[in-house]
């Protein structure tokens, strides 16, 4: 690589960690927002059946978007609006009209039919523990909740679409942002439903008609606001929306065919979730003492915190530049620019995974030891702490789709995605069925593992021969000094919380939430120092620009 190439792929990885941390930002305050949603659904709630009641019923307008839409907007979109927006004469302006008019038009009407086959679609996320008579009125309870909440199936869709319009146009804040209102409408929600119904005091119980009432309408309010938010800065993005119904003949069919893959990854990648909340729904419907979705869910969201943090601002940042360099067939520019951002994804997550079974409990007690829940914080502590490995395998696997979405080779995305899928259900339906159900969390996260396990090795070496290569020397130079910085930082960290942990097995909440600090406090300060030692540069360079933004606001004007 000459210098003046090298210069250009450091200032490149510059702007892009410079794109990054704008999104980084908000999706800091989202989280911190989304733990007090957490915690105070929690207290509200608890963990058990209960609390699956609402939460299934609450996810699947997510998981019915994703299949329904997600795929095409997330992933084969971006590209196809950049491309307009450099090659159509009136800067892709036309061609993104038709695509906002086409979507509304088909979210709109999808919804509608979701709501009224609610009763026949709750079925397929059930198991069949739910058809006992004594679970009547929980089962109920959860057709209920559906209704109010399948309406989030079109702001979901239209949120993302607006986000990404914005994304291609260079405005990547905004959609990092958005979601802290849905985040602080539901914290409102939750807080008067505690004042007005109180903490659940059976966790196995239904629901009336009022608290699902105001839950359900209330999840659906917040998603619609982190809509309307976004619309405003479409103009500020130079874009004016108007209606367009002229779609015969305008390019919508090749975004269409591109899709048609996309639509079929996401389909197993939801049959595979299907199963995953069915089993987990077993879980609690089957003992007092089990461990369900709620609790898969609330896990899930602490592991996916440097994930959206990190590695979804990065690849957001990257992406149109990954669109830019496949069409002008640079593969090698393409490769470079990929594999950068993998290493400075993997420079916090390999970190934060080794950390998370280290401090799980103390976190666990600190985020969910309240309310209806606090006797039984103690059990996601074992879903919390296994879900660092799949988090690590993830992360490899979500970049390298990135490079197969800017290369417009959907169809090989769905196939690797049918090995994920697979490999998922066998393992899922395996574990669970030979464990206990106090242990279905947990044996659902090491089945996601395992699926991820595969899908990293897959889509890695898929794209290796695809692209010439990714640079994989470089790679396992990096990931063999990340190990060791992260290994002795663990260790660093885990004798800390033995130490702390000596002076009682079952602390406050409040002392658990300094211990963890403590813990994490020693775990990053051992790790950055141990990565200035073995040149990590990845680390240094984000801590020194850090740094230095911080020195420069304490210098008066």
């Amino acid at each position: 690589m000459s210098d003046a190439q090298g210069a250009e792929r450091a200032s490149e990885q510059d702007r892009v960690l410079a794109n990054s941390a704008v999104m980084a930002a908000g999706t800091v305050v989202s989280r911190m927002s989304g733990f007090v949603r957490s915690t105070l659904l929690a207290a509200a709630l608890g963990a058990q059946l209960h609390a699956d009641v609402f939460n299934i019923a609450n996810t699947i307008p997510n998981m019915l978007y994703i299949l329904l839409a997600g795929g095409i907007f997330n992933a084969v979109l971006v590209p196809q609006l950049v491309r307009a927006m450099r090659n159509d004469p009136d800067g892709g302006e036309a061609y993104t009209n038709r695509v906002i008019t086409l979507a509304a038009l088909f979210l709109g009407t999808v919804t509608v039919l979701l709501v009224v086959a609610a009763p026949w679609l709750m079925r397929l996320f059930l198991d069949s523990d739910f058809n006992e008579p004594a679970l009547a009125a929980q089962r109920d309870s959860v057709v209920d909740f559906a209704r109010y909440c399948l309406p989030q199936v079109f702001f979901y869709g239209m949120f993302v679409l607006v986000g990404q319009v914005l994304n291609a146009r260079g405005r990547f804040g905004p959609m990092m942002w958005a979601p802290i209102a849905n985040n602080v409408i539901s914290v409102g929600v939750l807080a008067v439903y505690l004042l007005v119904f109180g903490p659940a005091e059976d966790v196995l119980g239904a629901f009336s008609s009022d608290q699902e009432l105001v839950l359900g309408l209330g999840s659906t309010l917040g998603i619609a606001a982190q809509f309307v938010i976004l619309v405003p800065y479409l103009r500020k993005a130079g874009f004016t929306y108007r209606p367009r119904f002229d779609f015969r003949g305008t390019g919508l069919g090749h975004t269409l065919r591109l899709g048609v893959w996309t639509v079929l990854f996401v389909i197993v990648n939801q049959v595979a979730y299907t199963v995953v909340v069915r089993l987990a729904s077993s879980g609690t419907a089957s003992s007092a003492d089990g461990t369900g979705y709620s609790i898969y869910s609330s896990t899930f969201l602490i592991m996916m915190v440097p994930h959206s943090v990190v590695t979804v601002s990065l690849a957001t940042a990257i992406l149109p530049r990954l669109s830019a360099r496949a069409a002008e067939n640079d593969l090698r520019g393409l490769a470079g620019s990929l594999t950068d951002t993998l290493r400075s994804a993997l420079a916090v997550v390999l970190p934060f995974a080794l950390l998370l079974p280290v401090i799980a409990t103390d976190l666990s007690n600190v985020v969910w030891g309240h309310g209806a829940a606090a006797a039984s914080y103690e059990l996601y502590a074992p879903s919390l702490g296994l879900f660092g490995a799949g988090l690590a395998f993830f992360t490899v696997h979500y970049l390298m789709l990135r490079g197969f979405y800017a290369l417009e080779r959907t169809r090989t995305v769905f196939w690797i995605q049918c090995a994920v899928g697979a490999t998922n259900i066998a393992a899922a339906l395996l574990l669970v069925r030979t464990t206990d159900a106090e242990h279905t969390s947990p044996a659902l996260v090491l089945a996601y593992t395992a699926s991820y396990l595969v899908g990293a090795a897959i889509s890695y070496a898929v794209l290796h021969r695809l692209v010439g290569g990714l640079r994989t020397d470089r790679l396992v130079r990096f990931l063999v000094r990340t190990a060791i910085a992260a290994g002795l930082s663990t260790a660093a960290a885990a004798g800390t919380a033995y130490l702390l942990h000596l002076v009682a097995d079952d602390p406050h909440w409040a002392i658990a939430a300094v211990w963890a600090f403590c813990v994490t406090a020693v775990d990053v300060v051992v790790f950055v120092a141990l990565a200035r030692v073995l040149h990590l540069r990845e680390v240094t360079t984000v801590v020194d620009t850090i740094l230095g933004r911080v020195r420069r606001s304490r210098v008066p004007s």
